[in-house]
Parts: structure tokens; sequence; C-alpha cells
């Protein structure tokens, strides 16, 4: 492609998604009545709000990525392959297993550091779970598309050697997705860069974005899920300011490399088999 246009497919979705989430909050704040619509504080309305514009900006990636370099919008779910369902499954079950260990680890040696206050279920409780069961895994999927579907392979199309273009793709979609959760906590900042570098190299080790979006849904359903319960029944909000980060992260990041090694051997091993 020509230089620019890998520009598109990284700069417009990104600033669609803050366009729409503004507009769908201002549109929630009518419903409820807020004085301040756009305050981090979710309320049930507001997370799904987030979440769809994400999912619609992550559609629109694709779209824009499929227009711009002609190339079939199924080659960047999957490549060689077809998509496979049973990948999916199968790593959706271990990223739990794997996410719900962390949490468990993080609750036991830094209690405090991700902001729970007090367990407690109301019906802000409850309809914040329902959100949260029904729409993250949209909200995953969505930025799965948008940074490994779209922009790593639109970032990588800068070089034409095979090696340097993965590493320009992962670099570029990584810290592309670390600024857009808009943290400038070093902490945090290192954190959202090595899941968007490991998602990456998930999904070039597997060849498609199965093992990214399972990964991606269990960390953000187990996590939110987490925090909406340990909220003391009120809505949560997310603080990604300076000095909201800490080395509890680190347990999370490991989390997140365990993944990618777990991905390398289960592909590792059904390549074997296939060549065998």
């Amino acid at each position: 492609m020509s230089w620019w246009k890998p520009l598109v497919v990284i700069l417009v979705p990104p600033l669609v998604m803050v366009v729409l989430q503004v507009v769908l909050y201002n549109i929630v704040g009518v419903i409820e009545g807020s004085d301040d619509p756009l305050s981090a504080t979710f309320t049930p309305l507001k997370f799904l709000a987030v979440n769809l514009s994400i999912g619609a900006a992550g559609v629109l990636a694709i779209l824009l990525l499929v227009w711009i370099a002609k190339v079939p919008w199924r080659s960047l779910i999957s490549s060689p392959r077809a998509f496979d369902a049973r990948r999916l499954r199968y790593y959706l079950i271990r990223a739990a297993l794997l996410v719900g260990a962390g949490i468990g680890v993080v609750a036991l040696v830094a209690p405090d550091a991700p902001g729970w206050t007090a367990f407690a279920v109301t019906g802000t409780t409850i309809g914040m779970l329902v959100i949260v069961v029904l729409s993250t895994p949209i909200q995953a999927v969505g930025e799965e598309l948008m940074f490994r579907s779209a922009v790593l392979p639109a970032a990588a199309s800068w070089v034409r050697a095979v090696r340097p273009a993965l590493s320009v793709g992962l670099v570029v979609s990584g810290l592309d997705f670390a600024l857009i959760h808009g943290s400038a906590d070093p902490w945090l900042f290192s954190y959202y860069t090595v899941i968007g570098v490991s998602t990456g190299l998930m999904a070039i080790i597997s060849r498609g974005i199965e093992a990214p979006v399972a990964f991606h849904v269990a960390n953000n359903v187990l996590l939110t899920t987490v925090n909406t319960l340990m909220a003391d029944g009120e809505a949560f909000s997310i603080d990604r300011s300076n000095d909201s980060g800490d080395a509890s992260l680190l347990i999370l990041g490991a989390v997140t490399i365990a993944m990618v090694a777990l991905v390398w051997l289960r592909e590792r091993r059904a390549r074997d088999t296939s060549a065998g």
C-alpha cells in the first residue's frame, strides 16, 4: 500500500470510537438525568456505550483495510487457514483459568492495588453484570479486530521483508493499543503495551485471531466482573491517572505472557501432528 494508507487504518477507527463514545455518553446522560455524562464512573448504560462504540470501531477498521488494500475480510480474521471455532473454545477455557489464577494471586498479595472496596450485590451490581456478560465480548472482539486484524498488518505493510515487517506491525499495534487506553502512568502504559504485543504474537503464531480474542474476552469479562462485585454495590470507575498503577500489574503481565507460551506450545504440537 501507499505509505499514507496504513495511517488511515491506524487513526480513523480510534477517532470514530472516541466521537461515538462522547455521543452515546451524552445520550445516556439524558436518559439517566446526569449532570456530568462524561464522568469516569460507569453506570450499566455508560459501560454498554463504551463496549458498543469499541465494537463498531473494530468493524470499521476491518472495512477500511478491506477497501484500501483490496483484501478479502476473511484473510484478516485467519490466514491461510479458515476460522476455527474449536480453537476459540480451547483457548477461551485455558485463558479463563490463567486469568482467574492471576486475579487470585493479586487478591492474595496485593488486595488493595485494584481499588476494590467491599463485596456487595445491589441492583446496580446486577445491571452491570448483565452488561458485562452480554457486551464485553463485543468490546474485546472489537479491539482485536482493530489492533490485531487491521492495524498490525497495515503497519507491517510499510516494510517488505517479512520478519522486520512483523516487528514493525507488533510495535505499532502494541503502542497504539496502549495509547488508546489513555494512561500516562508508566505501570499501566507498560501493561497495556505488553497486552498489545502479546496478543499480536498470539495472532501471528496461530495465524488467526481466535487465541487473542479468547484471551481478551476472558481477561476483560473476569476482571470487570470482579471489579463490579468488589465495588460495594456501587458503580465503579477505572482510574488511569498518574500513580494509578503499581508492581501488582507484573502478575497480570505474567499471565499474558503465559498465554503466549500456551499458544506457541499448542500450535507447535498441532503442526507436528499434522506433519506426522
